[in-house]
């Protein structure tokens, strides 16, 4: 039938959802056992969201609806590709996925501390950066007393590796 037929009101919307945290083509899904554990926390709270929905407003239901499933959908992909990262498996005196690491700016002196976690962990408030970001691509395979140079544009940061954990 043509969509000319059909009355506004009928038409399923459908919801446009911004995507997860930017995963470049090509890239594992790394995550730490935290993150994925997150991740299917994430999907078990929407599922529960979706089965409390009202569905006595019939429209605002099926909007709710679809908005959960494209959110669920999208985390399904997400956990599907995961590959949990088990960093006690890793060299504990380099800088690997999973390590916590404390460094220093060499120009101020001023002392910074970051965990090198999956794209859907990252959370900068919370001390935790992706590890596809420049600054944990610097850090990568460092140990304490050496140093990693982050490139940007002319200016160059130096960082001395201070302390790893994992």
């Amino acid at each position: 039938m043509s969509r000319g037929f059909v009355k506004e009101d009928d038409q399923e919307e459908i919801p446009l959802l911004p995507p997860r945290a930017d995963l470049p083509v090509g890239k594992e899904n790394f995550v730490t056992e935290n993150g994925f554990n997150y991740l299917l926390e994430e999907r078990d709270s929407l599922l529960q969201k979706q089965e409390t929905l009202d569905s006595s407003q019939e429209k605002e239901y099926r909007i709710s609806f679809n908005h959960i499933n494209a959110k669920v959908r999208l985390l399904n992909e997400r956990i599907a590709t995961a590959k949990i990262v088990d960093s006690k498996k890793l060299p504990q005196q380099e800088i690997h996925f999973g390590a916590k690491v404390t460094f220093k700016n060499v120009e101020n002196n001023s002392e910074q501390t970051f965990q090198l976690v999956g794209v859907d962990e990252a959370n900068i408030s919370e001390g935790k950066i992706s590890f596809i970001t420049p600054l944990a691509k610097a850090l990568m395979n460092k140990k304490v007393g050496e140093q990693a140079v982050l490139n940007l544009g002319e200016k160059k940061n130096v960082f001395e590796i201070l302390k790893i954990e994992y």
